[in-house]
């Protein structure tokens, strides 16, 4: 829902007659000074005055969730799909609490969000009231900041701050706890702030100059060259800058979980995706080359295994960019740090380059291209692609990216194995089109991604890609989608088994499947068809395009969401795949090293 230039000029304005609001006003009016058009959330007594002023407004548009923890799902889908901040709104106590697994997913993958809490009247606080909670307690490890609002006239400018810190930087969410009180009374209210001034925080955005120099001499004279990109690049909106950096140099790329679609999937620069379910190719080029150009990237465990395997190349030189200086030599020494925007990092870099009458060593290169072949030549995401008797899961995700390949789609994820198989075989040329939990690893996200980004793309395809565990964490979504009319494309990979926890136990537990497996599965058709929605049971592999190309069409034309419960090989396993405490090169290929 638009807001008119009227409206915002108005909630904008910084100098205008004052005028009495109470605080839920003076809340919604800062929400659309900021732009807001969509809050996801779920009501109750302590946030009652800021839903009636809710209610007097037609700029913004509420979304009732059916749990709370769907309701900041759906703000950070959002927010990962549009690069804009996500809004949540929440009750006190039980509604904050059941929000926690969401902020927390969206503070480990540097998520913009403002979540908006209610909170018992301040005379109450500590007095174990009703629906009480320490809000500020509770969330202060997960929040990238948090405000508690213990007077109506400070609302305004702790909005401002809010979405300030939210957006810049590292991003991340922030929490404002409003005691219901302080949403009741009144205050005069001239204006949302234009500008913030927080002595505390500022981020550093420019690079320093002669560090990126450095940089730059160490990438034109590497024999063996890499650049390790991850999801900073996108909340830069950097991809342009990688795409012509890494075209300028003709240097091997890869992106992490978080950064696919960074750089095109089927440009041949590209190596794929690294880490514990990377490709040969991408792990080896990390462990063996000689300068490594990590940008907007943290060598989590999941990239780079085992630090001290890692660390372990002689004479590698290190070069990293990022905005947040806390993330720079975090887990492995680095020997060039440039903290700074990675947008404007590389955009100095480029224009470094350009000027530069040094070029990369043209026959290293070619040595290097050609071991880099070599290891891809392997084609390590192999699989059974004949069996025409079981549905083999990679099967599913590989039909659907060639049916899907030039349309415009967004791409959820739960997590599992089933994410795995997403990131390596749906091949993403775009950034942001790839909505995932990577750092928390949070089950039952799926649904509420999505529905978060249809509402923000109506025109968009948006697929779930998910698993029969995961997928009931927040199954009761699908109602919202159905009130919301935000029709989605559920593809269940479903093989009987918390599947990543089946093939952790198969191999590190002697295939011990302590309670891994599903005994009992609702009817997910029925479930569908309950929602008012549509499902389909698919078993073959024969009938996989054909579902799939009905699921697309229910959904254009009949506007419902579509349930496809694919049947799918319960023995098969993700690989490659890193164990824990080995290192990126010490992969298992498939069931032959087991």
């Amino acid at each position: 829902m638009e807001m008119s230039k009227a409206e915002l000029s108005s909630a904008a304005a910084a100098a205008q007659q004052p005028q009495e609001l109470m605080g839920a006003e003076v809340l919604i009016k800062s929400l659309q000074a900021e732009g807001v058009k969509y809050i996801w959330g779920y009501p109750g007594g302590a946030v009652l005055y800021i839903y009636d002023a809710l209610y007097k407004q037609d700029t913004m548009q509420h979304v009732l969730v059916r749990h709370e923890q769907a309701a900041v799902h759906a703000a950070d889908g959002y927010a990962r799909a549009t690069g804009d901040v996500g809004v949540a709104l929440v009750t006190s106590g039980p509604g904050l609490t059941n929000a926690v697994t969401g902020i927390a997913t969206a503070y480990m993958d540097s998520i913009p969000m403002v979540i908006v809490s209610g909170q018992v009247p301040t005379a109450a606080i500590g007095l174990d009231a009703f629906q009480e909670c320490d809000t500020v307690g509770i969330t202060r490890p997960i929040v990238k900041h948090n405000f508690l609002v213990k007077d109506v006239r400070d609302l305004a400018i702790t909005m401002k701050k809010a979405f300030h810190v939210a957006r810049t930087g590292r991003p991340g969410p922030v929490v404002v706890d409003i005691p219901k009180d302080v949403s009741f009374k009144k205050t005069l209210y001239a204006g949302y702030p234009q500008t913030v001034e927080m002595r505390s925080y500022n981020p550093v955005k420019k690079g320093h100059s002669g560090q990126i120099r450095k940089a730059l001499q160490l990438l034109l004279a590497a024999k063996r060259p890499y650049i390790y990109t991850g999801g900073g690049v996108l909340l830069s909106g950097a991809e342009q800058e990688l795409r012509t950096l890494v075209d300028m140099l003709g240097y091997p790329v890869t992106n992490t979980l978080m950064g696919l679609g960074a750089y095109p999937a089927s440009d041949r620069k590209f190596l794929g995706m690294l880490g514990m379910h990377g490709t040969i190719e991408a792990n080896n080029a990390m462990q063996n080359c000689d300068v490594l150009l990590a940008v907007g990237a943290r060598f989590d465990d999941r990239v780079i295994g085992n630090p001290k395997h890692f660390m372990s190349v002689p004479d590698r030189k290190i070069i990293h960019v990022d905005v947040d200086p806390s993330s720079i030599s975090k887990r492995v020494r680095v020997d060039v740090p440039i903290v700074g925007d990675v947008k404007e990092v590389l955009t100095e870099l480029i224009a470094m380059i350009r000027e530069a009458t040094a070029r990369p060593d043209a026959a290293a290169l070619e040595a290097w291209w050609k071991t880099i072949e070599g290891w891809r030549s392997r084609d390590c995401l192999r699989y059974d692609r004949e069996n025409t008797e079981v549905i083999k899961p990679q099967f599913v995700v590989e039909t659907l990216w060639n049916m899907t390949r030039d349309a415009d789609t967004y791409i959820t994820s739960d997590v599992g194995q089933h994410q795995m198989w997403a990131a390596q075989y749906y091949r993403f040329e775009e950034s942001r089109r790839w909505i995932n939990s990577g750092g928390l690893g949070t089950m039952g996200v799926g649904i509420p991604y999505a529905m978060g980004i249809k509402l923000a793309k109506p025109d968009s395809e948006v697929f779930c890609i998910t698993g029969e565990g995961s997928v009931q964490m927040n199954i009761q979504e699908l109602a919202t989608c159905r009130q919301y009319e935000t029709p989605i494309v559920i593809c269940s990979l479903n093989n009987r088994y918390l599947g990543m926890v089946r093939q952790w136990q198969e191999i590190e537990y002697s295939g011990r499947y302590s309670h891994s497996y599903m005994d009992s599965l609702p009817d997910f058709v029925k479930l569908a068809e309950a929602y008012g929605h549509a499902g389909m049971l698919i078993e073959k592999p024969q009938d996989v395009e054909a579902a799939l190309r009905e699921a697309r069409r229910i959904v254009r034309e009949e506007r419902k969401s579509v349930f496809l419960d694919f049947r799918t090989d319960p023995t098969e396993n993700v690989f490659p795949m890193v164990q824990a405490g080995k290192g990126i090169t010490e992969m298992l290929l498939g069931a032959e090293d087991l």
